[in-house]
């Protein structure tokens, strides 16, 4: 783990050469549509967007979307994939919680993927979700089941190394969701130090605001 702060920007434009990062989008919004109805009508905040993987599974089935990041990097990415597809219910944020920042609006559905092991405050930041819902509103996380810090190469702007599903579910209740549901959303093979691959495991979480 480190404290230091990763370089999304740097790696912004490479991101999607990774099969793996384009696999996991498709799992875990498989895995949104299998745990929730998802409906025309919801405006959506994808909260550590990146460069929209997630995002672009959800934008055809909603009214909108709100990609949300720290990095404008990866924005300008998403940005581009925007224009490029004459997307009109797709827009982005920069924001950083770390710097203050604090989200804006009112939806329906609060999703983020893969993004919590990089934020050092997770409690204040449930409380920011459940302030932008609406009443009804539902959030679905996904992230890594404790993994040992192995995920990533580098852990550099890792401030967690997995979490335990109860102890998070117990977070959302505290900040005020309720019906919090879990399961494994996703499956990533890593090659492991003694030449064998090793099995992580991504949960997803969801809650309703009450």
């Amino acid at each position: 783990m480190s404290d230091e702060k990763r370089d999304f920007n740097g790696v912004a434009a490479t991101w999607d050469e990774n099969p793996g990062r384009v696999k996991m989008a498709h799992d875990v919004a498989r895995a949104i549509r299998e745990t929730i109805r998802i409906r025309p009508d919801m405006d959506v905040l994808d909260f550590g967007c990146g460069t929209g993987l997630l995002t672009l599974e959800l934008q055809p089935e909603v009214r909108s979307v709100t990609g949300v990041d720290s990095s404008q990097g990866m924005l300008d990415i998403l940005t581009r994939k925007i224009s490029e597809r004459g997307l009109k219910n797709v827009k982005t944020r920069l924001m950083d919680p770390d710097r203050g920042d604090l989200l804006e609006g009112q939806f329906d559905l609060v999703v983020s993927s893969m993004t919590f092991h990089h934020i050092r405050g997770i409690r204040p930041l449930l409380g920011q979700f459940a302030r932008i819902l609406k009443h009804s509103g539902l959030l679905c996380v996904a992230d890594l089941d404790p993994d040992g810090g192995t995920f990533h190469d580098d852990n550099t702007g890792v401030f967690h190394a997995g979490f335990d599903r109860c102890l998070l579910r117990r977070e959302l209740e505290d900040a005020g969701f309720g019906s919090v549901r879990n399961r494994t959303a996703a499956i990533v093979l890593k090659p492991a130090p003694g030449g064998e691959t090793r099995a992580l495991t991504v949960f997803l979480l969801t809650g309703r605001k009450p």
